[in-house]
Formats: structure tokens, sequence, C-alpha cells
């Protein structure tokens, strides 16, 4: 299997509602994110590529468009809005546009990360 991966870096804050008040992350606060895609294949394409990473600069627009220098809660509709969804909202958001698409990390700072990855993951060319 195939692996590539890329990481974007995005500025913006939260706050996690139902914590208690002690507790650092329940008040407002941001982080310096930073983002990796992972993608693979069992098959390169005809260039050598998994995914040109050239074509993954959408997700670079969408995160400097969508969640730099904003506020989490408010963008996502959620009040609770961890490292944890994130990388499962960033996941679906990329698997859309790259069926290669096999985790998506979120570090908020740089001890700590979150993960998304499916359960199972079959390949792109069995799934067509």
């Amino acid at each position: 299997m195939y692996r590539i991966t890329k990481e974007f870096h995005f500025s913006a804050s939260h706050q996690l509602i139902g914590l208690p008040d002690d507790h650092p992350c329940a008040r407002f606060h941001g982080h310096n994110y930073v983002v990796d895609v992972e993608l693979a294949s069992s098959e390169l394409n005809q260039i050598g590529f998994v995914r040109d990473y050239n074509e993954l600069k959408s997700l670079k627009t969408y995160i400097d468009d969508t969640l730099d220098h904003r506020h989490l809660n408010d963008v996502l509709g959620d009040d609770c809005v961890t490292a944890e969804r994130l990388a499962k909202h960033l996941f679906d958001w990329c698997v859309e546009k790259w069926p290669e698409t096999t985790a998506v990390r979120v570090k908020e700072t740089p001890k700590t990360c979150a993960e998304y990855r499916p359960l199972a993951y079959t390949p792109v060319e069995a799934r067509q």
C-alpha cells in the first residue's frame, strides 16, 4: 500500500461547553492547529502518484476560507468542537474529493493529536 500525507496549518478558537468551570478547555481559547491528511492506494497513477499533492490545494483553500481565524463552534454549529470532531469533519470533506483518503489527524498542540480513520479501509480500486 502506498501512503502520502500533506500538512496544513490554521489558527482558530473554540470552547468546550459542558466541562467543569475549572477545566481550561471550558474557557474560550484558541490553537494553532496542524492538520495531516493521509491518502493511500495499492496502485499508483500513470505518473507514479497516489494523488498529485497539487490537487490537495483545495483543502488549503477550504481551511483558509472556512476555518482559519474563526470560532469553530460557530463554523461547525456545535458546542463541543473537539479535535476528534474536527478530524471527522475534515475527513468527510476530504473523502468526498479524494476517495483515497484514509485518515485525518488534527494537532491542537505539539503534544496532542486526534485522528479519524475508518475501521476498515477498502482500496479505491475495489470500491469501483
